[in-house]
């Protein structure tokens, strides 16, 4: 028999074990994750820019897809005239509200090559206009930067943009910073460059009085050395630590990582089995950590072939039939990302914003009804094995039925007074747990 001591042993072994794993895992946070990152050069960054662009991708939305159905023809959605009409009216609402939910200042590969004292002024010019957007309320809801890499040839630099654009926006705004602002460090090679990076940052906020880890951390991952280090192992979790609770998110980078693996330039494409690869590496690798993941950009633009006012018939057919390939393009690549469960990509151009919500709102719309069947069927029954139709549930997939429903609300895609059709509370499905919320019900 085991003695009482031995027995209490292996519980304090236990005990000490999960606590470790609830430290490196403590689940998924529950804030807000934006759907999409839309990069833009440093240069061209304004504080009313993201209206900007909400209006630009409207009149592009006018002038090729001005009805449902035209919409519902350019982006290939389902033959269901309520569904068509729900995705339109929504996206075209999202982009009169929000059409930008994070905005990337880049000082990376958007902002071309430039002399470092043009870098260094628009590192300055660009804090202003934050500034400004901060006081006129134009920024949108997630904001940063991404600076060059912290290689041997660009660190001097890197840094340096980093401590001009953090101390000329400090001293615009009094000390204030928006809400949800983070770095974007690229083409990392090595855990010290992250480390090195996180305690810049830290750096900044103690001068500045700003409480710790007020800059949160993104990581780009676009090198193979990115998914496995030299001696083989994954390579993201060591980052996560080096960034000392700063990191916030993990973007995958598409055409980098495929160069870097040498494919050729007309097979470098979102959805490569490559990609597929290094994505659930990534999933993988972080689950359960609250790093938040994103997915790449399409890289073809939905932009007219032909300029002018007055094009022939031909020509303004040839300009419909190149945005709508381009947006069609983005709206698979897109719908594939939210497949394998990445839930946020990038965006290059505002004429790219329809085809994101587009596929956000369709991916969730389409699923809705029957998915709220599915799990009010499934609380009904109180965790007991139930058929709705020919799909058979368990608990595992009342989990995955109540994040669909999570993720649909953090999108956009569905209100929550429509959450409520599947027989949960809005403070039940605020739990994120199917078994606290059975657990919960099942008590007296």
């Amino acid at each position: 028999m085991i003695e009482e001591s031995t027995i209490q042993s292996y519980l304090d072994s236990l005990a000490e074990a999960n606590r470790s794993f609830s430290d490196a895992r403590p689940g998924p946070r529950t804030e807000r994750q934006p759907v999409h990152t839309v990069y833009g050069g440093a240069q061209l960054f304004k504080a009313d820019l993201a209206p900007k662009m909400g209006r630009v991708a409207l009149r592009v939305l006018d002038e090729y897809a001005p009805h449902a159905e035209d919409f519902g023809e350019a982006f290939g959605l389902p033959e269901d005239t309520a569904l068509r009409e729900a995705v339109f009216q929504r996206v075209r609402e999202k982009l009169e509200r929000e059409p930008v939910e994070d905005f990337r200042i880049d000082f990376e590969d958007g902002f071309g090559v430039r002399p470092v004292e043009e870098e260094q002024a628009e590192a300055v010019r660009a804090a202003g206009e934050v500034a400004r957007g901060l006081e006129a309320g134009t920024l949108p809801p997630f904001l940063g930067i991404r600076i060059k890499p912290m290689n041997q040839e660009y660190a001097p630099r890197s840094l340096g943009t980093l401590n001009r654009f953090f101390s000329a926006l400090l001293d615009a705004t009094g000390g204030r910073l928006p809400e949800n602002t983070v770095v974007t460090l690229p083409k990392i090679t090595h855990v010290e460059q992250v480390r090195v990076c996180a305690d810049a940052l830290g750096t900044i906020e103690e001068a500045a009085g700003l409480p710790e880890r007020s800059i949160g951390l993104e990581f780009m991952v676009e090198t193979p050395t990115s998914i496995l280090g030299l001696s083989g192992e994954a390579t993201l979790p060591a980052w996560v630590r080096a960034a000392g609770g700063r990191c916030t998110g993990a973007h995958f980078g598409v055409y980098d990582y495929t160069a870097n693996l040498d494919i050729t330039a007309s097979e470098q494409r979102m959805r490569h089995r490559a990609c597929d690869f290094a994505r659930h590496v990534m999933q993988v690798t972080l689950a359960g950590t609250g790093v938040w993941l994103s997915d790449g950009a399409t890289n073809v633009m939905p932009v007219p072939i032909h300029r002018g006012e007055a094009l022939t018939a031909a020509e303004g057919a040839e300009n419909r039939a190149s945005v709508w390939g381009a947006w069609r393009a983005a709206f698979d690549d897109n719908t594939h990302s939210l497949q394998h469960a990445f839930y946020q990509g990038w965006d290059l151009h505002p004429a790219q914003l329809p085809a994101r919500y587009a596929a956000v709102y369709t991916f969730f719309l389409a699923g809705y009804q029957a998915a709220a069947l599915r799990l009010r069927a499934f609380v009904d029954k109180a965790a007991q094995a139930s058929l709705v139709g020919d799909v058979f549930d368990d608990a595992a997939t009342g989990q995955g039925l109540l994040n669909y429903f999570l993720r649909a609300i953090n999108s956009g895609a569905i209100t929550e007074a429509e959450a409520a059709e599947t027989g949960l509370s809005l403070e039940e499905i605020r739990m994120r747990s199917f078994g606290r919320i059975l657990a919960q019900r099942a008590s007296p």
